[in-house]
């Protein structure tokens, strides 16, 4: 994420975990953006020939990237959207073969990194017979690409669906940002995308067939940057926290 002037509060590292067939998940610091705390997450592939796909990279600390560096080659770092990219320039000094992908919004802010050609729905060679790809866009705001690893069943999604727990709210957020949660139904039970962005979607048909790609791939887990992961029902959790964009 983009965290202007932000800094990380209650660091909260943990090693990497199975969440399936070739499928990791981490979690990574709370960060602070723009006065509200939010957790901060990455999903690790293990793609066939052995190279490993980072989506939304967290943190490092030294026993993540031992821990990565144990499971195979780093080949491709993906920024999911142009405020999912505040630990890229880490991971690329450690490991500084990898290739950084990310969609044409993410390539325009981040010039000083150098990117491959700007991801759209059309998933790259690298992974495309394992990984599908969904992309959302017709917000003058921000897009976003939304991944489904096929072996897991497992949809990968950034800011489209933040996913709140009471419990982390109470502990992290105000009384006045709780309600601003409950407001913006970015809380367990909804998972909307945050409303300003919601309201940014003057052209919806794209992020509509976006939308139809990725519920008829049927995701048994979604995981999410920010609250709690589904682990199962992936299909009706994504048609009730997309029920803005259909309406």
């Amino acid at each position: 994420m983009n965290l202007p002037g932000g800094r990380d509060r209650l660091p909260r590292m943990s090693s990497l975990f199975p969440i399936g067939e070739s499928i990791w998940l981490a979690e990574g610091p709370i960060v602070d953006f723009h006065g509200f705390p939010y957790p901060t997450r990455m999903v690790v592939i293990r793609l066939s020939k052995g190279d490993l796909w980072v989506w939304s990279p967290i943190a490092l600390n030294d026993e993540l990237t031992s821990e990565v560096k144990a499971l195979g080659h780093i080949a491709h770092l993906i920024s999911p959207n142009k405020i999912h990219h505040l630990y890229l320039t880490e991971w690329l000094k450690v490991f500084p073969s990898a290739l950084v992908w990310g969609p044409a919004s993410s390539i325009r802010k981040l010039r000083h990194i150098g990117f491959q050609p700007a991801l759209t729905a059309k998933a790259p060679p690298a992974w495309r017979d394992e990984i599908d790809q969904f992309w959302f866009h017709g917000s003058f705001f921000m897009d976003e690409i939304v991944f489904q690893h096929r072996a897991s069943r497992t949809a990968i999604l950034g800011d489209l669906s933040e996913n709140f727990s009471t419990g982390f709210l109470e502990e992290h957020w105000a009384p006045w940002q709780r309600r601003v949660a409950k407001w913006w139904r970015i809380v367990d039970g909804y998972g909307y995308a945050p409303l300003e962005w919601r309201l940014s979607w003057m052209h919806r048909e794209p992020a509509r067939v976006a939308l139809r790609g990725l519920l008829a791939a049927r995701p048994e887990q979604v995981v999410m940057a920010h609250g709690e992961w589904q682990r199962t029902d992936g299909h009706a959790y994504l048609t009730h926290a997309f029920a803005w964009l259909k309406a």
